[in-house]
C-alpha cells in the first residue's frame, strides 16, 4: 500500500533526478563546444609552422599596438633624437631616426592601432557582405538570385579606385573602422559572386537534401551545412581583402590622397622618398622601415590564412586530434541512415 508520504517522496526523487540530468547534459553542451570550438581547432592550427609563425607575426603586431594604447613608449616628434641615425646603432631609437630627428620605432607604433582597426574593419566588411550574398543567393534561387546577381554585377561594374577616391575625397574619412569600409566598398561583389557558385553545387549535396528532407529550416542549413563548407574559401579570401586593405591604404596616402593628422605607414613612405630616402644611404633605412612593417603584416596574415584550411577540414581535424577516423565515417552512416 502505498502512503502519501511515499509518494511525495518519489516525486522528489524525480525532481532531483531531472534536475541532475539537466545539469549533466548541459555541462555536456559546454564541453562539447570547448572540444570542438577551441580545442580542436587550436590543435589543428598548432600543428602547422607555418600557422604558429603566423600567429607569432601578427602577436608581434597586437604587441604594438597594445604599447601604443597604454602608452608604454614615447610618442614621435621632432627633434628628439640623432638626425639620420642608423637602425640598431643606438637601442634607445632601435630602428634609427628620420632627417627631422624622430625616432621610426615611435612612428611604427603609434601607426599600427589605425592600420590594425583599418585592417579588420575593411577585411569584416568584405567577407561579411559576400557571404550573405553568396549564400542566399546560390541556396535560394530563382528571383532572389536573379535580383542579388544583378546587384553584384552592378557594383563589379563600377571602376574600384576612383570610386574610393571620390569617397575619400567627399568624407575625409579619419575614423579607421570607416576608412576600412570605404577602401573595400565594392570589394565584396566579386566575392560574393564566387561564394554563390560554390553554394550552387553544396545545395544538391545528399547531406543537404536529407536536412530538407527532414524538414530542417533554411537559416539552419546554410549555418550548419553550407557555412562550413565554404569558410576556408572564405577565410583565404578575408585575407586577400585585409592585404587589398593595407596596401590600397598606404597607397591613398602616399599619393596624399587620403585626409591625416597623425602619423601612418604611408605618411612615412612618402616623406622619406620626398626627403632623399629612395637615393640616399643614409636614409634608406628611413624608406625601408615601413615597408617591412607593411610586408610583415601581410606575410602573417597570408600564414594564418594557410591553417585556415586544415582547421576547417574535418579529416584533417579528426587525425590531429587524435580521434579515429573509422568512428567518425560510423556515425556519419548513422546518421545518413537516420536521415533515409
Amino acid at each position: 500500500m502505498v502512503t502519501e508520504t511515499d509518494s511525495s517522496s518519489s516525486d522528489d526523487i524525480d525532481w532531483r533526478s531531472e534536475t541532475s540530468s539537466a545539469e549533466m547534459s548541459q555541462r555536456d553542451r559546454l564541453a562539447e563546444f570547448y572540444e570542438q570550438s577551441i580545442y580542436e581547432p587550436a590543435v589543428v592550427a598548432w600543428s602547422d609552422v607555418r600557422t604558429r609563425l603566423g600567429i607569432v607575426i601578427l602577436s608581434v603586431y597586437l604587441l604594438m599596438a597594445l604599447v601604443e594604447v597604454l602608452g608604454l613608449w614615447r610618442n614621435p616628434a621632432p627633434n628628439q633624437a640623432p638626425r639620420l641615425l642608423a637602425p640598431f646603432v643606438n637601442m634607445q631609437y632601435p630602428l634609427g631616426t628620420t632627417q627631422s630627428g624622430v625616432d621610426l620605432f615611435a612612428l611604427i607604433v603609434d601607426s599600427t592601432p589605425f592600420i590594425l582597426l583599418m585592417v579588420l574593419a575593411g577585411g569584416v566588411w568584405a567577407t561579411s557582405v559576400a557571404i550573405v550574398v553568396g549564400t542566399i543567393s546560390g541556396y535560394k534561387g530563382g528571383t532572389v538570385d536573379t535580383v542579388i546577381t544583378s546587384i553584384s554585377d552592378f557594383f563589379m561594374a563600377i571602376p574600384g579606385l576612383p570610386l574610393i577616391i571620390i569617397l575619400a575625397i567627399a568624407l575625409s574619412p579619419e575614423n579607421p573602422i570607416l576608412l576600412g569600409v570605404i577602401l573595400t566598398i565594392n570589394y565584396w561583389a566579386g566575392l560574393g559572386r564566387s561564394i554563390r557558385s560554390q553554394v550552387l553545387s553544396i545545395r544538391e549535396a545528399s547531406y543537404v537534401e536529407a536536412s530538407r528532407t527532414m524538414g530542417t529550416s533554411t537559416y539552419r542549413i546554410i549555418l550548419k551545412d553550407v557555412l562550413p563548407n565554404i569558410m576556408p574559401y572564405v577565410m583565404v579570401n578575408f585575407v586577400l581583402a585585409a592585404r587589398y586593405t593595407i596596401f590600397a591604404s598606404v597607397g591613398l596616402y602616399f599619393i596624399g590622397v587620403l585626409p591625416y593628422t597623425g602619423q601612418n605607414w604611408g605618411v612615412t613612405l612618402n616623406n622619406a622618398y620626398n626627403q632623399g630616402g629612395l637615393f640616399t644611404l643614409e636614409a634608406l633605412h628611413w624608406l625601408l622601415v615601413p615597408i617591412v612593417a607593411i610586408v610583415g603584416l601581410a606575410f602573417g596574415l597570408i600564414l594564418v590564412s594557410q591553417g585556415m584550411d586544415r582547421i576547417f577540414n574535418p579529416r584533417v581535424r579528426t587525425r590531429l586530434t587524435g580521434k579515429s577516423e573509422s568512428v567518425e565515417e560510423e556515425s556519419d552512416n548513422e546518421n545518413t541512415s537516420a536521415w533515409v
